[in-house]
């Protein structure tokens, strides 16, 4: 609704495509829940707009402009297409490496991020003790056709992601608990 309101002050009509970003650094894998680009994309989409969350997959941000040709080709394809789907937005991460060296487009899946020292003790400025989550290292995994994978070989990954976090797989076996209060 914040979405549409919002729309609403900036624009007499509501706009045909949602871009957001570009932002450095990844958003692959359950990076996705907690990203403000997706999270913008995600409010679009929320407000019935087709959108776009980009992402670069790095943080040399000269090697992120060079990147100018290869967005415009992708986008202007991707806002062509007839009958976007209305329950998917569209979460792009382009490769730490220079737009010439990219190697094609990959479709994906959701990769998997694992955290070696996940929860680093730390002082605040006053001393105090502070925990910071995530501050350790991260590796990747995935199956060979998830974003982590695509952005490694040097592809440019789309994984089309939608609002409904059910585990279908589960349903059964979490009916078959009988829960009661």
């Amino acid at each position: 609704d914040c979405v549409m309101l919002a729309l609403g002050a900036l624009m007499p009509e509501k706009p045909s495509f949602l871009l957001a970003g570009v932002n450095h650094g990844p958003n692959m894998g359950e990076d996705v829940l907690y990203s403000g680009t997706v999270s913008a994309a995600m409010e679009g989409l929320t407000a019935g707009v087709p959108s776009v969350a980009v992402s670069f997959a790095g943080a040399d941000l000269a090697i992120l402009e060079t990147y100018g040709g290869v967005l415009e080709r992708l986008l202007a394809h991707l806002v062509a297409v007839p009958d976007f789907p209305k329950e998917t937005l569209l979460s792009v991460n382009l490769p730490p490496l220079p737009a010439s060296k990219v190697k094609g487009v990959r479709i994906t899946t959701l990769g998997t991020r694992v955290f070696s020292e996940e929860i680093m003790q730390m002082s605040d400025p006053w001393g105090r003790p502070i925990y910071w989550i995530g501050g350790g290292r991260a590796s990747w995994s995935g199956r060979d056709d998830s974003d982590f994978r695509a952005v490694h070989d040097g592809y440019v990954s789309v994984t089309p992601l939608h609002v409904d976090l059910t585990n279908y797989r589960l349903l059964e076996a979490v009916r078959a608990w009988q829960l009661s209060i």
